[in-house]
């Protein structure tokens, strides 16, 4: 199966983005590692495919697969490539869009190269992740590797725990990022961040994401540690997220109110791909 492609990126999360309206486009979980395989493929954290909506209150369903095959609830940097990609395929002329996601619906707004993303209300209820305790609480006791550490939980449209350090290089993520992920404790798995708060407007991240490893962004984990900051009082309302592949900026009031990212969403190249 051959089909047209657009390679983006979102702060170095990079992504396939496939129009599955103007083309048909079936793949299976093993043709989606294939074509993310940096080696023998094009390529990329996630694949995106812009889907026709099965939600009336919405112009597309964007759906997002993680490069080991599974098809995950929501993606932030992905939503900003989302909706350029649209405008830049003559998909849409809005610069309002809203879009059906496995997380839920989401709106997006276009200004230049600039994108804000409307994330929907953050949800602390352990079920919603799903992650395993007892009760609620603004922060747990997770046993990683014998020794305990303090998270905090929240879902985004995706599950995260968020881990306050010291300093975020200093974590050996592969190690304890892959152990959080996988932990029993969240059912489902789980994207797992590190946030050094530099002061209450500023925080340095770093995220291992599920089922992909350490990314150059999270657009969602930002928006989930800024959340848990906002949350333990250690954050304004306006905070610049500092990741390896640049800064977002994540808007959130506080409690019943919508989280908010803006930032940047790039077109690579395009091209077409030949699937076995």
């Amino acid at each position: 199966m051959e089909f047209q492609f657009t390679k983006m990126h979102g702060l170095g999360n990079d992504f396939v983005v496939i129009d599955a309206i103007s083309q048909s486009i079936s793949l299976s979980a093993e043709q989606i590692c294939a074509i993310s395989d940096r080696h023998f493929g094009i390529g990329c954290d996630q694949l995106l495919l812009v889907e026709k909506p099965t939600d009336a209150r919405a112009e597309f369903r964007y759906r997002i697969f993680n490069a080991d095959g599974i098809e995950v609830e929501q993606c932030g940097n992905g939503a900003r490539c989302f909706a350029r990609f649209v405008q830049q395929q003559g998909l849409t002329t809005n610069n309002i869009i809203p879009v059906e996601t496995a997380g839920g619906l989401i709106e997006l707004k276009v200004e230049g190269e600039q994108v804000t993303v409307d994330m929907g209300v953050p949800d602390f209820n352990p079920e919603s992740l799903p992650y395993e305790v007892e009760k609620q609480a603004e922060t747990y006791n997770l046993m990683v590797n014998g020794a305990e550490y303090a998270i905090g939980a929240v879902s985004v449209g995706n599950p995260h725990a968020v881990m306050i350090v010291d300093d975020v290089e200093s974590i050996d993520i592969e190690v304890l990022g892959k152990a959080i992920e996988s932990h029993p404790s969240f059912p489902k798995r789980v994207n797992a961040g590190f946030m050094q708060i530099l002061n209450s407007d500023e925080i340095r991240l770093r995220v291992y994401e599920r089922g992909v490893g350490e990314t150059q962004a999270c657009g969602t984990g930002a928006c989930a540690a800024v959340a848990v900051g906002r949350k333990l009082g250690k954050l304004n309302e306006q905070v610049t997220a500092k990741l390896h592949g640049g800064n977002l900026t994540i808007n959130w009031l506080g409690e019943g109110q919508a989280l908010l990212m803006k930032g940047p969403a790039t077109t690579v190249f395009q091209g077409h791909f030949n699937c076995e």
